[in-house]
């Protein structure tokens, strides 16, 4: 019997689902002009993130829409003629609202009123507000005449759609309402195709003001990072005539200040510059698909971007290379100055047991002065107790000459006074040895 293969029988990865489903992830929404779209990013993280996670979840149930699943980072419902498209990232979320202009409640860069604007105040975050874009979508084929109308020429960029007739332009201001406005002039894209252009257009926008939040914190760090430099300078040249030991432990102690304080700096933005390299990549991959062309001599979006968003990455770089060399040279500084405080001591150890040795060599004198005036004073009582004895015996009526007797004793008491003292000084050293030999 014929039966078709099936995966029942095989172990599947955990992730694998994950893994398959991640091309599918943010799918492009298809788009007919005219419509306005308006893209809000808040910086969420942590608390704040399900927080404002939360709050997206009772929007969708108050409207009677479905939920984002469980570990969800992508959702979008449609509430009348109003679609929210809603994304979650690593440190912020986005909440795109796309407005037909059909029912008037949105209009050309006009204000958005009606039931739009309630429905959009309707949904608040927690999250600080980073992104906030209003992107006009119009069908007409008079691109650069409606540019020109309306944004300032001085700051205006506009460039060609590669992937057909379109034309996207911007002069990256920001309005009375506070929004950055864009307009995309279409002239015959498909709905599919206008859906991804509009996505990588915010999604520009929105990556842009991202990566250049590495710029102020490399410009806060710079003050701290020149201060160490000059100082490890003067640290360095003080070490070149510093042969005072103390001298020497009050350097290796500010060293190691300056290397506390500069690593404190370059783990607290590690972050924020790797996350600003990746945001800049973003752009110049979405800049590479989206523009075809110049446009009437009008810079290209590349071309205006880059004139700021170049340095200010070169800057963002150029602050973590300064911290990275810092950081290797303040650990050469520290280890040539350890190394010195470390000779300094051995010397001083070296003197010191070359003292102690000394002075134990004058103990072993002393104590062997001491034990030849303790063996002649032990054997000056012991004669004399022998003397004692001599004359009790003579007195006694032995044939015993007291001071012929005590004379003949002199030598013998002080051998063995002597013997035993030497043998009780061995014993005492034999005990050390095995002492400090356990030790």
């Amino acid at each position: 019997m014929n039966r078709d293969l099936d995966l029942a029988g095989f172990e599947l990865h955990p992730q694998r689902g994950a893994v398959l489903g991640e091309v599918h992830a943010r799918p492009f929404t298809r788009l007919t002009a005219p419509l306005t779209v308006l893209r809000f990013a808040f910086l969420s993280q942590g608390d704040v993130a399900a927080a404002d996670r939360q709050k997206f979840v009772a929007f969708c149930a108050s409207h009677g829409q479905a939920p984002p699943d469980d570990g969800t980072k992508h959702h979008q419902v449609a509430i009348g003629a109003v679609q929210l498209r809603w994304e979650q990232h690593s440190e912020f979320s986005t909440f795109t609202w796309i407005l037909t202009n059909t029912d008037g409640s949105a209009g050309a860069f006009g204000g958005i009123g009606g039931e739009s604007a309630a429905l959009i105040r309707s949904l608040p975050q927690s999250g600080q507000l980073l992104v906030s874009v209003k992107l006009e979508v119009e069908q007409t084929s008079a691109a650069l005449e409606r540019a020109q109308q309306l944004f300032e020429r001085a700051s205006l960029a506009v460039a060609a759609v590669r992937s057909g007739p379109a034309v996207v332009a911007s002069d990256f201001r920001v309005d009375g309402d506070g929004f950055v406005r864009i307009l995309v002039c279409n002239d015959g894209l498909s709905p599919g195709r206008l859906g991804a252009l509009v996505q990588r257009v915010l999604e520009i926008e929105t990556y842009r003001t991202l990566a250049l939040l590495g710029l102020p914190a490399a410009l806060e760090l710079a003050p701290s990072v020149d201060h160490i430099g000059r100082r490890l300078v003067e640290v360095l040249e003080e070490m070149q005539g510093a042969e005072d030991l103390k001298l020497n432990n009050h350097l290796l102690t500010e060293l190691t200040a300056l290397a506390a304080s500069l690593e404190r700096g370059a783990a607290g933005s590690l972050f924020r510059f790797g996350a600003s390299r990746a945001y800049y990549d973003i752009v110049q991959s979405r800049l590479n698909v989206i523009e075809g062309g110049e446009i009437a001599g009008y810079p290209t979006w590349s071309s205006f971007l880059a004139r700021r968003m170049a340095p200010a990455m070169r800057t963002c770089a150029t602050m973590e290379d300064r911290q990275a060399n810092l950081s290797i040279k303040l650990a050469r500084a520290a280890d040539l100055l350890r190394t010195r405080v470390d000779v300094e001591l051995e010397e001083q150890n070296r003197d010191l047991l070359r003292s102690m040795d000394e002075r134990t060599k004058l103990q072993l004198r002393l104590q062997s002065t001491v034990e030849g005036l303790s063996v002649a004073a032990i054997g000056y009582y012991v004669v004399s107790l022998f003397g004692y004895l001599a004359k009790g015996a003579h007195d006694g009526g032995l044939h015993v000459e007291p001071s012929l007797a005590t004379a003949l004793f002199v030598p013998i008491a002080v051998g063995l006074v002597w013997i035993i003292t030497r043998n009780i000084r061995r014993r005492h050293l034999k005990h050390e040895e095995m002492a400090g030999s356990h030790d």
